[in-house]
């Protein structure tokens, strides 16, 4: 009986001794389980602000596309108008040059002693407007090379032009 009593008493000791192991790892179980929803509250809530700041993210990544979009398109938009402005300005200047070229072609022909003073008054006219057509209010590159020499009429003409028709 002592034997069995013992025993009892060993098993009891044994048994007090699991439980009390079981409820440390019960104890410990249930930090565990605290601490791992903490982690997943504080990860949920990392993911929700790395998701917004993705959002907010593409959301710029997308306006400054299309800034950077829309300010391509003005600059062709621009190149175009320039290109036309140039090709515009380039046919004034070649029809000023031939307005020019025409001019003292009458007033050589003129000073060798055939009237054409109609003709080199019209001409005078297309050249000043081709000229104006040709010049910007910033640009007045182009100059005539007779414009300080006198006509017969007190107008400009070519050099050497001294002879009466």
């Amino acid at each position: 009986m002592d034997r069995l009593a013992a025993e009892k008493e060993t098993a009891r000791a044994q048994l007090s001794s699991i439980k009390s192991q079981f409820q440390g790892m019960k104890e410990k179980s249930l930090i565990q389980a605290k601490k791992i929803e903490e982690l997943e509250a504080r990860l949920s809530s990392e993911l929700a602000k790395a998701k917004s700041e993705t959002k907010k993210a593409k959301t710029e990544a997308e306006e400054i596309m299309v800034v950077y979009r829309d300010d391509a398109e003005d600059a062709q938009v621009q190149a175009k108008e320039a290109t036309e402005t140039i090709q515009t300005r380039a046919y004034s200047v070649i029809e000023l040059a031939k307005c020019q070229s025409r001019r003292e072609t009458l007033e050589e022909i003129h000073a060798r002693g055939f009237d054409l003073t109609e003709e080199i008054i019209k001409a005078k006219e297309l050249e000043a407007e081709a000229r104006s057509l040709a010049s910007d209010d910033d640009d007045d590159e182009i100059k005539s090379g007779s414009e300080s020499e006198e006509d017969f009429d007190g107008e400009e003409t070519a050099p050497g032009d001294n002879q009466e028709p």
